[in-house]
C-alpha cells in the first residue's frame, strides 16, 4: 500500500479523495494555485505545495509543477481525480515515467477510450451496442450526406475527441449538414486539438444511463449498477440517481454483465463508466470516462462501496476486496450538484460565502469543500458542493431530499439550490418520466 498520495485535483474531489486516504493511513499532499491557498482540502492534507497561478494552465494543468511536487514530497503515487489531468494520456505516462503511480488506468486505455471513434470500434468488437452511424471520421460533405441518408435525419455531428458538449450539432435536414459540420470542427479544433468529427443517428427521446465498473489487475471485474443522468443543462449533468426509474432487475443485470465481459476483455484496470443512451429498451454506447466521476457517490450510498478507497487499492497492486456476488444495491440514492450560479439565468456567482449550514440526519450526505467566510475563485468550475441523499425505496429518497435541501444554507452568493427545489416537485421527476431534452424544456418553459 502507498504511503502517500498526491491528490492533482482541486474543491470537493480532493477532499474526499484526502478523507478516503486518511481512512486508510495514508499522507497526503494537497496542490494548489494561489486562489486555493485557503482551500479545505489545503488546510486538511498533511503537505501542500502551490503549483502556480490562478489559471489552470499554470496550475492544475501544469505537468511539471505537478511532478516536481511529487517529487519534493516523496509521493508513491498521484491520484488525478475527475476533470483537470484525469483523463489525459500524456499525464499518465509521464506520472509512470517518473516512477510514480497512477491512480487511474493505463495511459493506453486512456488514449484509446479518450477518442470517441476508436472507442466505439472497440466496444462493438467487444459486444456492447452501439448508436448507428459513420464508422470512423466523416472525411467530406458528399460522405457525410450519404451515411445521414443511411441512417436517417436527424443526425447528431459530434467531435472524434469531445466532451462536455462541446463540438456538437444537431442536424435535421441535408441543408443543415454543411454548415454544422464546418461550426462543430472549427469548435472541436479550438477546444481539443482535435477537428476530427463523426456522425451519428440522434435518438429523440433518450435517456442518459452509465454503468460503473471497477477492476484490479488480477483480471477481477465487477459492476456497480447504473445511475440515471438524463436531467441535463448543455449537455452538463444536473442530478443524477441510481438505480433508473426506467431499469428493471433483468436489464440492469443483462446490461451489467455485457459491460463487465467487454471490460475483461479490454484488460482495464482502475474504475471507470460506460455511458449509454436507452430509448425503447435498447442501450446504445456513447463513450467511457476512464476515471473517477462526478456522481460516483450515489453508487457508493446504494452499495456500500467506497470506489475511491477501491480505486487506490487496485492501484496499488491489490486484488478487489469484493466479487460480483458481494454487492447487493440497498434502496435509492439521489445527487443534486449545487453550482456557485443563479438558479434560473446560470449567470456564475463567485463571491465569499456568508452563514453556511449543511443538511444532516440519517441517509444525508454533503461533499463539499466550503465553508463559512471561504471565498469562492471565479476560475473554476462553478460547482461548489454535491448533496447525496438515500432512503429504503424512491419515495423516500425524494422526500428526504426535499426536506435536506430545505435545510441547506450557502448565503452570500447565489446558488443552484432554488432550481433542484422546484425539479423534484415536478410531477414528471416525482413519477421517473422524463429524458435528456426534459430539462431544457423545462427551462425553456419557465421563460
Amino acid at each position: 500500500m502507498f504511503d502517500k498520495v498526491l491528490i492533482a485535483n482541486r474543491g470537493e474531489i480532493a477532499l474526499r479523495i484526502h478523507r478516503a486516504c486518511q481512512e486508510m493511513g495514508i499522507a497526503t499532499v494537497a496542490v494548489h494555485s494561489t486562489a486555493d491557498e485557503d482551500a479545505m482540502h489545503v488546510r486538511l492534507a498533511n503537505e501542500s505545495v502551490c503549483i502556480g497561478p490562478p489559471a489552470s494552465k499554470d496550475s492544475y494543468l501544469n505537468i511539471p509543477s505537478i511532478i516536481a511536487a511529487a517529487e519534493i514530497t516523496g509521493a508513491d503515487a498521484i491520484h488525478p481525480g475527475y476533470g483537470f489531468l484525469s483523463e489525459s494520456d500524456k499525464f499518465a505516462e509521464i506520472v509512470a515515467e517518473h516512477k510514480f503511480e497512477f491512480i487511474g488506468p493505463t495511459a493506453d486505455h486512456i488514449r484509446l477510450m479518450g477518442d470517441k471513434i476508436s472507442a466505439k470500434k472497440v466496444v462493438k468488437k467487444l459486444g456492447i451496442p452501439v448508436v448507428p452511424g459513420s464508422d470512423g471520421e466523416v472525411t467530406g460533405i458528399m460522405d457525410a450526406k450519404k451515411i445521414a441518408k443511411d441512417i436517417g435525419y436527424p443526425v447528431i455531428v459530434k467531435a472524434a475527441s469531445g466532451g462536455g458538449g462541446r463540438g456538437m450539432k444537431v442536424v435535421h435536414s441535408e441543408n443543415e449538414l454543411d454548415s454544422a459540420i464546418k461550426a462543430c470542427k472549427k469548435e472541436a479544433g479550438a477546444s481539443f486539438g482535435d477537428d476530427a468529427v463523426y456522425l451519428e443517428k440522434y435518438l429523440t427521446l433518450p435517456r442518459h444511463i452509465e454503468f460503473q465498473i471497477i477492476a484490479d489487475k488480477h483480471g477481477n471485474v465487477c459492476h456497480l449498477g447504473e445511475r440515471d443522468c438524463s436531467l441535463q443543462r448543455r449537455h452538463q449533468k444536473v442530478l443524477e440517481e441510481a438505480p433508473s426509474p426506467a431499469l428493471n432487475s433483468a436489464e440492469r443485470t443483462r446490461m451489467g454483465d455485457v459491460v463487465s465481459k467487454a471490460i475483461e476483455g479490454l484488460g482495464y484496470i482502475g474504475v471507470g463508466t460506460i455511458e449509454f443512451l436507452y430509448e425503447n429498451g435498447e442501450f446504445y454506447f456513447i463513450e467511457m470516462n476512464t476515471r473517477l466521476q462526478v456522481e460516483h457517490p450515489i453508487t457508493e450510498m446504494i452499495t456500500g462501496i467506497d470506489l475511491v478507497r477501491e480505486q487506490i487499492r487496485v492501484a496499488s497492486g491489490l486484488p478487489l476486496s469484493f466479487s460480483q456476488e458481494d454487492i447487493k444495491f440497498s434502496g435509492h440514492a439521489i445527487e443534486c450538484r449545487i453550482n456557485a450560479e443563479d438558479p434560473f439565468t446560470f449567470v456564475p456567482s463567485p463571491g465569499k460565502i456568508g452563514d453556511y449550514h449543511t443538511p444532516g440526519g440519517l441517509g444525508v450526505r454533503v461533499d463539499s469543500g466550503i465553508y463559512c467566510g471561504y471565498t469562492i475563485p471565479p476560475y473554476y468550475d462553478s460547482m461548489i458542493a454535491k448533496l447525496i441523499v438515500h432512503g429504503k425505496t424512491r419515495n423516500e429518497c425524494l422526500m428526504r431530499l426535499r426536506r435536506a435541501l430545505g435545510e441547506y444554507v450557502i448565503d452570500g452568493i447565489k446558488t443552484t439550490i432554488p432550481l433542484h427545489q422546484s425539479l423534484i416537485r415536478e410531477t414528471d421527476f416525482i413519477n421517473g418520466a422524463y429524458d435528456i431534452h426534459w430539462l431544457e424544456n423545462y427551462l425553456n418553459n419557465m421563460d
